[in-house]
């Protein structure tokens, strides 16, 4: 499967990090770059349960490719999300469904960094959007 523009930034850009510091630093810097959701849109509706942090997800389908927006009250998951929707936004239901979450945050050297809560609260978001898909 095709890995999406971003994507492929996000893993050069990861890749190239050597230490955890510089990662952490850039993981803020993605969740900084995040549009900001409008209030219409933090809602509990939107609201991603399964997560510690509040985290609020729409996704809209264009032309058979879905586009997410997200964002989270806590820093770090906001950049965790950011580059979440790095690696899904573009892709169709079905390449959706295939997305293996810990082996992108594997290839980004961020597997060992995430701790169970996190992981939990990602495959929540990831759930969340293939449900949405499911549509």
């Amino acid at each position: 499967m095709t890995l999406p523009a971003d994507a492929v930034l996000a893993l050069d850009t990861f890749q190239k990090t050597a230490s955890w510091e510089q990662r952490a630093r850039l993981l803020m810097q993605w969740g900084d770059r995040l549009p900001a959701l409008s209030d219409v849109d933090k809602v509990e509706a939107n609201r991603v349960h399964g997560c510690e942090s509040q985290v609020w997800l729409v996704g809209a389908l264009q032309d058979g490719h879905w586009q997410f927006s997200a964002s989270s009250d806590a820093r770090l998951i906001r950049g965790l999300v950011a580059l979440l929707l790095a690696r899904v936004n573009g892709l169709s239901a079905s390449e959706l469904q295939q997305v293996d979450l810990p082996e992108w945050f594997n290839q980004l050297g961020l597997s060992r960094q995430l701790s169970s809560s996190r992981s939990n609260g990602l495959n929540a978001v990831l759930q969340r959007m293939r449900s949405l898909s499911d549509v």
